[in-house]
């Protein structure tokens, strides 16, 4: 609209735009290409949420502390979201064996966190996400900074459909992700997402936790 603006009042055309202008143009950087910092240590994975504003990336952050075992949870979290994390806790402590996490590790407090804390947040779609995290914290192994994911997860490990497909896709493109963790009973909804989009990323469809595991770690 600038340009148009300046061409409106006389400039020549074509028009062309250098990295040296845009600040000019657009005034200072919004978003920062944090993707790989926030994600290349062990207990942080990467999740897709849905806003009033569309789609955005959700980061789940967890440690582990000594003291009586239990969960401790911030981040401004709803009813539902609290229960998800307390689901994906107990299906780790029930599946520590194949998941490669060491058992005493369990009998430590664990702190789930979920940034930005001024935002509420709710649902049961970031389930796979804390699984993740837990399972990444547990075993010393960081998730692959390439990959999103978004699923609600069962006490037995089963991966339940969500919604906001082609939003959560959207921002999982927008960040940077070239990977995406999806429900396989979510997989007709990605017709909707653009086929640029789609051609531009990889994505697994889970039926269990197990799919989830092999997709989230290198």
């Amino acid at each position: 609209r600038k340009l148009a603006a300046r061409v409106g009042a006389g400039a020549s055309t074509p028009v062309s735009v250098t990295d040296d202008e845009l600040h000019g143009l657009l005034g200072r950087r919004v978003f920062d290409e944090e993707m790989a910092d926030r994600v290349n240590v062990a207990g942080v994975a990467t999740g897709l949420a849905v806003t009033g504003m569309g789609g955005d990336v959700l980061f789940i952050e967890t440690t582990a502390h000594d003291g009586d075992a239990g969960l401790t949870l911030t981040g401004q979290l709803g009813d539902v979201m609290k229960e998800s994390a307390q689901i994906a806790l107990s299906y780790v402590r029930s599946h520590a064996d194949e998941l490669g996490v060491d058992p005493e590790g369990l009998q430590r407090r664990v702190h789930v966190h979920v940034p930005a804390g001024a935002v509420p947040k709710d649902g049961p779609s970031a389930g796979i996400t804390m699984t993740t995290a837990l399972v990444s914290l547990l075993s010393g192994r960081p998730v692959k900074p390439t990959v999103g994911m978004t699923g609600e997860i069962t006490l037995q490990g089963k991966v339940l459909p969500i919604g906001g497909v082609k939003q959560k896709v959207l921002a999982a493109h927008r960040a940077g992700l070239t990977e995406v963790v999806l429900p396989r009973r979510n997989g007709p909804d990605l017709e909707d997402v653009p086929e640029a989009v789609r051609q531009a990323m990889t994505f697994h469809l889970a039926d269990t936790y197990a799919d989830v595991l092999a997709a989230a770690f290198a």
